[in-house]
C-alpha cells in the first residue's frame, strides 16, 4: 500500500489529509497559523495519531502553499532582481518590466538589459550571439550587487541554446547566482515569459527559506518520505524543483479544490465551486483537470503566460464580514482568525459562518449567540450569497446548457440548495478536505509549447514529436512510465508565419512513482 499526505496551506485554514491509495484514512482542518509551520506540524500530528499510522509508512508528503503567490500580491520578502534580454536590435521598444505596477518593480528595483541575440521562430537567429556583450553585463549586476537574475531570449521555446550560454556565463561571473532562464518556465509569448522568469528570481530565496521550513516540520515529525509541492495545472514537482520554481506554485490552491473535487466525486467535466474562509474560486473541469487560461494571466498585476488555471476569485468564504445596513457581504474576511472573531465563537464580528448557523443549515459553535439575528437579515443575506454563487459559475461556463456543479471547501455549507443553470449538484464526501485530496493524489506532468515548420514534416508527425517530448519529461519528472496519459493536445496554425508555422501545445502526465511502506 501508499500511504501519502496531502496538505493544503491556505489563507484560513490549514487541510491535511492521509490517504491509502484512493482511500482517505483521516483529515484534519486547522486554522492556519502566522508562522505557517506550526499549523502543518499540527496537521500531520494529527492525521498520523488518528490513524494510528507510523511515521516510517508515510510513501510521501504533497504540499499546497500559497506562500509565493502573497509574497507578490503583498509586495514582501521580494529580492532584487536584475534581468538580461537577448533580442537586440529587435524588441527594444518593450523594455523588460514595461508593463508591471510602479510599486512592484519598485520592490524588486533590478535593473535591466537589452543585448544582441534572440531567434525566429523557425530556429533563425536575429542576430549573433555576443559572449563579451553578455559578460560586460554581468560585471554591471554584480558591481551592484545583484545575485538574482533573470535571462530571456526571444523565441526560445523554440531554441534555449542562448539562453543557455548567457546563464553559464552570468554564472562563472557571479558565482552562486539564482538564475532563472524563460524557457524553463513560460510559454511562446516574449513579455509575458519574461515577467514569469523575473518573478520567479526574485522569489527564490524565500522560497528556499519557505522550503526548509516544510522540511523541518516534517523531520521533526520523524518522516524520511519525499516531500512534493504542487503546481498550479494540478499536478507535483519535488521539494528541490521548487527550490529553483516556486513561480509554478502560483494558484496552486484552486486547482488542488478542482483536482480533488474531479476525484471525491467521480466526475471529469463539470463545473466546481471551491469556498474557503477567505475567497471562493469557480472554475471549469475538463479531463479531470481545471481547464487551463488561454489568455494572460494577471499575477499581482504582472502578466504571465505559463501554465495556470482558468479561475475566477471572488470575496465569498466562511469568514467573509458580513455588514448589515446596507447588506454587504465582503470582500473583507477575518480570515484564520475567524474562531476569536465569529459571534458564534464569542467574538464580536458578523460572519457568514453565523448567518448560515442562525439559518440552522451549519452546526458550528454556540447557536444561542446569533438567536438574536433579525430573520430577515438573514434571509437576505442567504439570498446573496446564493445569487454571488450564481453569477461566478455563469461567468465561468462557455454555454448556457446545464452542467453538474461540484461544491466543495470548508465554506461550502453557505450554498444550501441548488444554483440556477446546474443540472446537478453535489457535495461528495470529505468535500472539506478536496484541496488537501487534490494535493494527495497529485500527479507528475510534462509540457512542450513550441513552433514546428510543418514544410519539412506532416502534421501527424509534429504532433507525434511533441507528445514523445511531453511524455519524456514526465517521465524524467517522476512518473511512472506504464501510467502516461496524453491529457490536452492544441495545434494553432500560424498564418502570419512563413513556412506553414504551427503551434502545437501537448500535456503528459503520469502517476508518481511512489516506494511502496510496509502493512500497516
Amino acid at each position: 500500500m501508499a500511504l501519502r499526505i496531502g496538505i493544503d496551506v491556505g489563507g484560513t485554514n490549514t487541510d491535511a489529509v492521509l490517504m491509502d491509495d484512493l482511500t482517505v484514512v483521516s483529515k484534519i482542518k486547522t486554522p492556519t497559523t502566522e508562522d505557517v509551520t506550526s499549523g502543518i506540524t499540527t496537521a500531520l500530528k494529527h492525521v498520523l495519531e488518528t490513524s494510528g499510522t507510523s511515521t516510517g509508512e508515510v510513501a510521501a508528503v504533497m504540499i499546497g502553499t500559497t506562500h509565493f503567490t502573497n509574497a507578490v500580491v503583498e509586495r514582501r520578502r521580494l529580492k532584487q532582481t536584475a534581468t538580461i534580454r537577448l533580442g537586440l536590435p529587435a524588441t527594444a521598444a518593450l523594455p523588460p518590466m514595461v508593463d508591471w505596477p510602479d510599486d512592484l518593480r519598485e520592490a524588486i528595483n533590478g535593473s535591466t538589459h537589452l543585448v544582441h541575440g534572440g531567434y525566429e521562430f523557425d530556429g533563425c537567429e536575429i542576430s549573433k550571439f555576443d559572449p563579451a556583450e553578455i559578460r560586460g553585463v554581468a560585471e554591471q549586476i554584480a558591481a551592484k550587487g545583484i545575485s538574482a537574475v533573470a535571462i530571456s531570449s526571444v523565441f526560445s521555446p523554440v531554441n534555449p541554446d542562448m539562453e543557455e550560454k548567457a546563464s553559464a556565463i552570468v554564472e562563472t561571473v557571479i558565482p552562486g547566482a539564482e538564475i532563472t532562464r524563460s524557457s524553463e518556465i513560460g510559454r511562446i509569448g516574449l513579455l509575458e515569459r519574461e515577467n514569469a522568469a523575473i518573478l520567479n528570481s526574485c522569489l527564490r530565496s524565500l522560497a528556499v527559506e519557505t522550503i526548509t521550513a516544510f522540511r523541518r516540520s516534517i523531520a521533526e515529525m520523524g518522516i524520511t518520505a519525499p516531500l512534493y509541492l504542487t503546481q498550479n495545472d494540478g499536478t507535483l514537482m519535488s521539494a528541490d524543483f521548487a527550490e529553483q520554481y516556486p513561480v509554478l506554485t502560483f494558484a496552486s490552491g484552486p486547482t488542488n479544490s478542482m483536482r480533488g473535487a474531479a476525484f471525491l466525486s467521480g466526475l471529469k467535466d463539470a463545473m466546481v465551486i471551491d469556498v474557503g474562509g477567505t475567497t471562493s474560486d469557480v472554475g471549469a473541469l475538463t479531463h479531470g483537470f481545471p481547464r487551463e487560461a488561454s489568455v494572460a494571466v494577471d499575477i499581482g498585476g504582472v502578466r504571465t503566460n505559463f501554465r495556470m488555471p482558468d479561475v475566477y476569485s471572488f470575496g465569498l468564504g466562511g469568514g467573509t464580514i458580513v455588514q448589515p445596513k446596507p447588506l454587504k457581504i465582503g470582500p473583507q474576511s477575518v480570515g484564520f482568525r475567524i474562531t476569536q472573531k465569529a459571534l458564534v465563537f464569542g467574538g464580536d464580528t458578523l460572519t457568514t459562518t453565523d448567518i448560515a448557523v442562525a439559518a440552522g443549515i451549519a452546526e458550528i459553535g454556540d447557536r444561542s449567540l446569533v438567536k438574536h439575528l433579525d430573520r430577515k437579515l438573514v434571509k437576505a443575506a442567504l439570498d446573496r450569497i446564493h445569487e454571488m454563487s450564481e453569477t461566478a459559475v455563469d461567468r465561468m461556463k462557455t454555454s448556457a446548457d446545464p452542467v453538474p456543479v461540484i461544491v466543495v471547501g470548508g465554506g461550502s455549507i453557505l450554498i444550501h440548495k441548488t444554483l440556477s443553470g446546474a443540472s446537478e449538484m453535489i457535495k461528495p464526501d470529505h468535500f472539506e478536505a478536496a484541496n488537501a485530496v487534490g494535493a494527495a493524489i497529485a500527479q507528475i506532468s510534462g509540457e512542450v509549447d513550441r513552433v514546428y515548420s510543418l514544410s519539412g514534416m506532416s502534421r501527424d508527425q509534429a504532433l507525434a514529436h511533441a507528445k514523445s517530448e511531453a511524455s519524456d519529461k514526465a517521465i524524467e519528472a517522476g512518473a511512472d512510465p506504464d501510467s502516461i496519459q496524453i491529457v490536452d493536445v492544441e495545434d494553432v496554425p500560424l498564418a502570419y508565419l512563413p513556412g506553414n508555422a504551427t503551434r502545437v501545445r501537448v500535456k503528459a502526465v503520469g502517476d508518481l512513482r511512489l516506494a511502496v511502506s510496509g502493512k500497516r
